[in-house]
């Protein structure tokens, strides 16, 4: 039986969320069935390191998203693959205009985000009328699938729902290394959240949420790294928290998760938060602010976590001082994840997909 060729399409393989399911999935196609490759703008990342050597990596060396559209063409032309399954959604956008150039090669875009929430130049907007091209479309959540139906008109047979997977095998072995971080302090409780220093992920908000909790015995931890962090270093210094810490970008974060009384999301939206994932598959209780991108389809309330508005900053700092006097069930919040979202459940619906496409 000739194999399905299928070429995944990512600026990169740094450590975010779209390179994580991407990788995640081309490492485990069935390889009786699947050929797969990998087309990046930049051979780069940190997730290079956990491709599975088989998958061959095809390298456009392309700086800028809008520079690539030729190169990706090209080498969809010369390969000739079965599936082309791009996973970011500019490159999405751009692509979806040019789809009908290739009648016997089907398409997928795998969508990241809330498309109204996170795509705000006009000239990629107007790419979205295109995207009835693609023969499949895959949403994370509800919400997303509602805001390409109702905002984009597109055609709601062509939308298949997948949430992100969570690879238990990968966060128990970095578990199992992990040794609680010296910065959690004795007498304190240790309040984690993590992502990209960017307006889109509501730090700000947060830090406004702790100026109210000055008084209480909790440490703030915040990882990640992005374009924002010396404003936020300002606001931290201005509202004088001397109890948050950033810490960067951090190679496990799962040490902090372990051993974090709470995890924290305080995004003003999302595409379905991989983090909000892990923190529960580390068996970490969650607050989440309400906002769009299937935060509702996660949370199972007082199980593995609990919504609130982060904006109302007062209510909120009440809740995280009332989730911190519980205690938790931590086999019962790992469970609540891996009995819907694990790997094999998830990396299954994936598979199916692209064998309905070559029927």
């Amino acid at each position: 039986m000739k194999k399905i060729s299928v070429i995944f399409i990512l600026p990169d393989l740094e450590t975010g969320g779209a390179e994580r399911i991407v990788t995640t999935i081309a490492n485990h196609l069935s390889r009786d069935r699947f050929e797969p490759k990998i087309l990046l703008l930049r051979k780069q990342g940190g997730y290079l390191n956990f491709l599975k050597k088989d998958v061959e990596i095809i390298d456009i060396n392309t700086e800028r998203i809008r520079h690539s559209l030729k190169p990706i063409l090209g080498e969809i032309y010369r390969r000739k693959p079965d599936i082309v399954f791009s996973g970011f959604g500019e490159v999405n956008a751009y692509l979806s205009l040019f789809i009908k150039l290739f009648p016997r090669t089907k398409f997928i875009a795998r969508e990241t985000n809330v498309v109204t929430q996170h795509v705000t130049r006009k000239e990629i907007k107007f790419f979205y009328n295109f995207y009835n091209n693609y023969q499949k479309i895959i949403a994370q959540s509800d919400d997303m699938m509602k805001d390409l139906v109702d905002n984009f008109n597109i055609k709601k047979k062509k939308i298949v729902k997948i949430n992100n997977p969570v690879d238990f095998d990968f966060i128990e072995d970095k578990m199992a290394l992990s040794l609680k971080p010296e910065c959690f302090k004795y007498n304190y409780k240790n309040v984690v959240a993590i992502g990209n220093l960017s307006s889109r992920k509501g730090f700000d908000n947060l830090l406004k949420v702790f100026s109210r909790l000055k008084n209480e015995n909790i440490m703030l931890h915040i990882l990640g790294d992005g374009k924002d962090k010396e404003l936020l270093h300002q606001t931290k210094e201005l509202l004088g928290l001397k109890k948050v810490i950033f810490h960067g970008r951090q190679d496990n974060p799962y040490q902090y998760l372990k051993y974090a009384d709470l995890f924290v999301l305080s995004s003003r939206y999302e595409g379905f938060p991989n983090v909000l994932l892990e923190a529960g598959a580390c068996g970490t209780y969650s607050l989440a602010n309400n906002c769009p991108g299937g935060i509702n389809e996660i949370i199972q309330h007082n199980v593995n976590g609990e919504v609130a508005n982060i904006e109302n900053y007062d209510g909120f700092a009440q809740q995280i001082v009332k989730v911190l006097q519980n205690n938790y069930n931590r086999d019962a919040i790992r469970n609540s994840i891996k009995s819907r979202f694990s790997k094999n459940i998830i990396l299954d619906k994936y598979e199916k997909v692209l064998l309905d496409l070559m029927k």
